[in-house]
């Protein structure tokens, strides 16, 4: 199977996984508002929840981004054998490293939960720390499941990590339905987890596929764990600023209007689909290919992986971005009007949506050129540039929040991503030899052309559909699959006839199979 193929197959695979875990995360929020609703348990259950997995998370989002090119390293330079026994060393130092946070958690947790549950007294208190105490176990896994995936996907094996999410939910949606009743809300973090537990499971059997026999080695001052350390660091500062800049977008919202916070996150939640399933699935699959070319010094496999994978994501995410602005207000309404979300929550929600679906191909194209730097163990120039992501966003808040409102916001973090991806590129053109663009420009050119000719057809087919056929939100529903549909063929006929090359490789191919299979 060629390497294209097998990547394209690859990102189809973790779609297809992400969009089921993603509708099986919605069934898992409904089912514990259902059984819990949203009162003094249920904000006590996710305060505990953060307190111990706040930690731990940002150490899997550094070893998610890190594991890979040191292991890509490691094989190139020593063999599989060599790669393994890393592994094995690193699952056995960072479960030691929980273990130590686990006890400490133990006997911090009432202290914990002073600085995250500030308003908590008395008996909301207690159940607090009590439910922190339960889910510590959670540190002990997060680690170990980011090194599986991790290693996995350095062997471009994307089917196990792909799938944790369903696990995952499973555990939760099976207590939810059958134990709830009998052990509460504490039952829920037992769950929770379990859930965790699972996940490592179900990677288990596809690392042994690929190689891996577990045994017992710690060894700290084995070059590279220091190395994964030195690594790691910057993408934790990294993930801390970006906290940072949702608390303070957070904080400024909360002198609006009333509503602005929950649209800002419900018009965030809609933008990051695009994000979180096809933008993360293409990222995904290319960071393995970029290490092993990086460990060869080979600039022009980067190089060419690199392209492809940019134009690839203009291709997604300039449609998206028209769709998401021409349809903003009914794509809203379909997914959360309803009981107490008005039409007044709607146009709100609806306006965030426009303004971060601005920044869409910014966003996408940062996440692709962090993965770039990764590749090649740098993480400090992603760190410096969210750094200075965030010093804009905050001025330009300042700037916008007045004329715009909570709008205003959602256009800064748009713009001020923009602003990074720029300078991540320019950064990157000083360190790379011979990077041509002309390719990516081309592309973008006639992909925007594309886009905005769907996007006029979409806006008049959506229009005059609504005006002939009226009827309730199912009406409406088909209405807009409709739309979307012959937008998307639309746009798709247009990249081919403007010889965009991925689009003709993908359609050249199934009609080389229909012709075969016809014959």
């Amino acid at each position: 199977m060629g390497s294209a193929k097998k990547a394209a197959k690859s990102a189809i695979i973790i779609i297809i996984f992400s969009l089921i875990s993603k509708l099986l995360g919605f069934l898992r929020e409904v089912l514990i508002a259902l059984n819990f609703g949203s009162g003094m348990e249920t904000d006590t259950y996710f305060v505990a929840l953060s307190a111990t997995t706040v930690l731990m998370g940002m150490v899997a989002a550094g070893l998610n981004t890190t594991l890979i090119p040191i292991l890509a390293e490691i094989e190139v330079k020593n063999g599989h054998d060599k790669k393994i026994d890393y592994m094995n060393n690193l699952i056995n130092v960072v479960n030691i490293l929980a273990v130590f946070f686990v006890i400490l958690g133990w006997f911090l947790s009432p202290m914990i939960i002073r600085v995250m549950g500030k308003g908590f007294e008395g008996e909301q208190f207690q159940l607090a720390v009590n439910l922190t105490r339960i889910g510590l176990p959670i540190m002990l896994f997060t680690g170990t499941r980011a090194i599986f995936t991790g290693y996995l996907q350095s062997n471009e094996s994307f089917l196990a990590p792909a799938a944790i999410g369903l696990p995952f939910n499973a555990v939760y949606i099976l207590y939810l339905i059958f134990l709830s009743p009998s052990f509460g809300i504490k039952g829920l973090m037992v769950a929770s987890v379990l859930a965790a537990l699972a996940q490592i499971f179900i990677q288990i059997p596809a690392a042994k596929k690929q190689g891996y026999k577990y045994r017992f080695k710690v060894d700290f001052k084995d070059r590279y764990i220091k190395k994964a350390l030195l690594l790691t660091l910057p993408v934790m500062v990294g993930t801390a600023i970006n906290e940072l800049n949702m608390i303070v977008d957070k904080t400024m919202a909360s002198s609006l209007q009333e509503g602005s916070i929950s649209s800002l996150n419900y018009a965030s939640k809609l933008n990051g689909i695009i994000l979180g399933v096809f933008i993360a699935a293409v990222t995904t699959v290319i960071f393995p290919m970029l290490s092993k070319e990086s460990n060869k010094d080979n600039m022009d496999g980067i190089n060419i992986i690199m392209s492809h994978g940019i134009n690839i994501i203009l291709l997604i995410t300039l449609p998206a971005t028209v769709g998401l602005i021409i349809l903003s207000e009914p794509i809203v309404r379909l997914f959360f009007q309803r009981g107490a979300f008005d039409a007044t929550a709607t146009v709100m929600t609806a306006k965030a949506l426009i303004f971060y679906a601005v920044g869409l191909v910014g966003m996408a194209l940062m996440l692709m050129l962090n993965k770039v730097y990764y590749s090649m163990q740098d993480t400090k120039t992603p760190m410096i540039n969210s750094a200075i992501a965030v010093g804009a966003n905050i001025g330009l808040n300042f700037l916008f929040i007045k004329p715009l409102g909570h709008g205003g916001l959602a256009l800064a973090t748009s713009i001020s991503t923009t602003i990074a991806t720029i300078l991540l590129i320019r950064d990157l053109d000083k360190r790379v030899d011979d990077i041509d663009h002309s390719t990516n420009r081309k592309c973008m050119v006639k992909t925007l052309v594309a886009s905005i000719i769907m996007g006029v057809v979409v806006y008049f087919l959506y229009g005059g559909l609504n005006r002939v056929f009226i009827g309730g939100k199912m009406i409406e529903l088909l209405i807009l699959i409709v739309s979307v549909a012959i937008g998307a063929m639309v746009y798709i006929g247009l990249c081919y006839l403007f010889r965009v090359e991925e689009i003709r490789m993908v359609i050249d191919r199934m009609k080389l199979r229909l012709g075969k299979s016809m014959a």
